[in-house]
């Protein structure tokens, strides 16, 4: 399935100092995955006491990124 990364996302990752790769493995190999608002999923990673968190829309073709951040990991309980 295509992953696609838009311009929002991007600005996010390079605020949150997040490389494409990690988010990636972030979408391929999750710690967890729930549910977000408007039917989203939301991808979390542990990552050195932080969870990155990838927010996702997806259809049978395409994953798109809306938005990625950090969190502390004992704020989402994984």
């Amino acid at each position: 399935m295509k992953i696609e990364i838009t311009e929002h996302a991007k600005e996010r990752m390079q605020d949150y100092n997040v490389s494409e790769d990690l988010v990636k493995d972030a979408i391929h190999n999750p710690d967890s995955i729930v549910d977000g608002y408007g039917g989203r999923k939301i991808y979390q990673k542990k990552l050195n006491g932080y969870i990155v968190r990838v927010i996702i829309e997806e259809n049978k073709e395409i994953k798109r990124v809306i938005t990625v951040y950090k969190a502390r990991s004992g704020r989402y309980g994984i």
